[in-house]
């Protein structure tokens, strides 16, 4: 058994195969093209293949994709819906209300709806086309630095074939210090490796917190009677029940190709209720009389689940450090106000990728020349987007009305609002403690809620997701005091953590009267990252599993 490390050189490493590396390679790839110049460009992804663990509505603005590949109708992008026509819904418990007046910046012309993994895939092939080396089933593990600490050369993957006793089994194979000149993060939200870069080099400090939303997402496939096929709406959003007015979030749905649509939920996850359960709430959106007619007879083909940037301008990190540049929604490119991520990724790829050949033209690979990175994005339509909108994620934490002044007072300052920035407050800091007036129930029992097809649990949501683990591996999810879970987290917020998880990860156990325990079921784990965001006590630290682990989006 050969325990050595081998060491893989690049000169460009990209860390994370979603749209803001996969655009940031095909773009570097072009630009060395044109200029002449020979590069060895790898792109690792944790999932098994590109695409399995890209989730999202999703909407796209094109105009990143129409800079990048400008022919891409005739390249075969996968379009689910050429066009979108919007409506936007205000949901009481049993009524619903057409606002008729949508704000400009939800306006979706010119806009279509995609797979995000259809889409990444479709990407890659254009990487691959060009050259770019793509390793999926790889994780970052660990970050690489030069002998003085002050530069980030690289990446290490994760060794495999370790079983759950740390012990090698007989597949154990080492894993591989990947290193590069310039080194690319585009992790997604809450990327591990960019927050161990952050308590090294401090590129979140003096920035407000940090703060997401989870989404819960499926693909439900309707009988061809459906009547909502053969409406003119392809984009519905919803606000108000079964979220209210206290807790930021809405509904979405998509109108796909083959008789499919796109249904979600998104949680802002500051709510403060211990008691709220995000996927008790999805399904309540399911059965409000609006969603329940549109999807009758329809059967669930996937289910996922992710967490969404929700700061915006004002958490958005230091974008370069020495040998490394931060893109998409890892530095907290995701325009809220817009519900849109995946053209601001692309166009942060595509400008790290602008930035990446000079510094090699001049052989200085120092934030002195990658902190050019940030001029430009501040020069581009993504600093036009989040500067309007730099308010807009803290005013929609406001409680009841509160919100809309903040909001109105928004619309017409152009985001600046009654105060410029807004507080925002972490969401792990949140929640009440039992015994509050606000750690009320805020939903009925799920019983008899489920059939199966339409109505899924937890568990079939994780199976539908395709998410598989090797069982026999060190626990990803690493609990620092489990008996705090069983004696002080139970009391105060009645471990929470078994609710704001969608996939049923966390279970408490009375092994007798009065007696508790914490379980882990690590393996139904959807890489959603919602424990370690929203843990009261930040008890819960998600790390990589073995590379290839996790979900296996088709269609999402």
């Amino acid at each position: 058994m050969n325990d050595a490390r081998e060491e893989l050189p690049f000169d460009i490493l990209f860390i994370g195969g979603g749209p803001a590396n996969l655009a940031g390679a095909i773009h570097l790839m072009n630009l060395a093209g044109e200029k002449g110049i020979e590069l060895e460009v790898g792109l690792i992804e944790k999932g098994d293949e590109i695409g399995s663990h890209a989730l999202s509505g999703a909407i796209l603005d094109p105009i990143a994709l129409e800079e990048l590949i400008p022919d891409y109708l005739a390249k075969g992008c996968p379009i689910e819906e050429p066009e979108c026509r919007d409506e936007f819904y205000f949901l009481t418990r049993n009524r619903y209300f057409n606002v008729p007046f949508t704000p400009r910046y939800m306006h979706n012309e010119g806009c279509c709806v995609i797979s995000l993994s259809k889409f990444t895939r479709w990407l890659a092939e254009m990487a691959e086309s060009l050259g770019v080396n793509i390793f999926p089933g790889f994780s970052g593990t660990g970050v690489i630095y030069s002998s003085d600490n002050h530069r980030i050369t690289g990446v290490a993957t994760g060794d495999k074939g370790i079983d759950k006793n740390s012990h090698k089994k007989s597949t154990f194979e080492p894993g591989v210090d990947l290193t590069a000149k310039i080194t690319v993060f585009g992790e997604g939200s809450r990327g591990s490796l960019i927050q161990e870069v952050d308590r090294k080099m401090g590129i979140f400090s003096d920035k407000m917190p940090q703060v997401f939303e989870t989404a819960i997402k499926e693909v439900i496939e309707l009988p061809d009677s459906n009547h909502f096929l053969s409406s003119d709406t392809t984009v519905m959003h919803t606000f108000g029940y079964p979220l209210g007015l206290h807790t930021k979030g809405g509904g979405f749905l998509y109108k796909m190709a083959k008789n499919r649509i796109s249904l979600g939920l998104v949680v802002g996850l500051e709510y403060e209720n211990p008691l709220m359960e995000p996927y008790r709430a999805f399904i309540q959106l399911k059965q409000h009389p609006l969603i329940a007619k549109i999807i009758e007879g329809g059967k669930v083909l996937q289910q996922g689940a992710k967490t969404l940037p929700a700061g915006g301008y004002y958490t958005m990190p230091s974008l370069a450090v020495d040998g490394a540049l931060f893109v998409g929604d890892s530095a907290s490119m995701l325009n809220t106000q817009r519900l849109k991520g995946i053209h601001t990724a692309m166009k942060s790829g595509m400008l790290a990728a602008e930035t990446i050949i000079p510094a090699l033209e001049e052989d200085d690979l120092t934030r002195r020349t990658l902190g050019k990175y940030e001029s430009k994005v501040k020069q581009s339509w993504i600093h036009r987007e989040h500067y309007a909108a730099r308010n807009f994620s803290q005013a929609l934490s406001k409680k009841g009305l509160l919100k809309f002044v903040h909001l109105g007072v928004q619309y017409f300052t152009q985001g600046k609002g009654v105060n410029d920035p807004l507080p925002i407050e972490a969401d792990h800091t949140t929640l009440k403690e039992m015994g509050d007036e606000k750690a009320t129930e805020v939903s009925v029992p799920m019983a008899n809620d489920f059939d199966g097809e339409l109505y899924v649990d937890k568990l079939t949501g994780v199976y539908l997701s395709g998410t598989q683990h090797v069982e026999d591996q060190p626990c990803h999810l690493i609990v620092q005091d489990m008996d705090l879970c069983s004696t002080r987290c139970y009391h105060e917020y009645r471990n929470p953590c078994t609710r704001f998880c969608p996939a049923q990860v966390y279970e408490m156990v009375e092994e007798s009267p009065g007696v508790r325990r914490l379980k882990l079921n690590p393996a139904n784990c959807l890489h959603c990252k919602t424990c370690e965001i929203k843990d009261p006590y930040n008890n819960i630290t998600w790390t990589c599993p073995e590379g290839g682990g996790g979900p296996k989006y088709s269609i999402t």
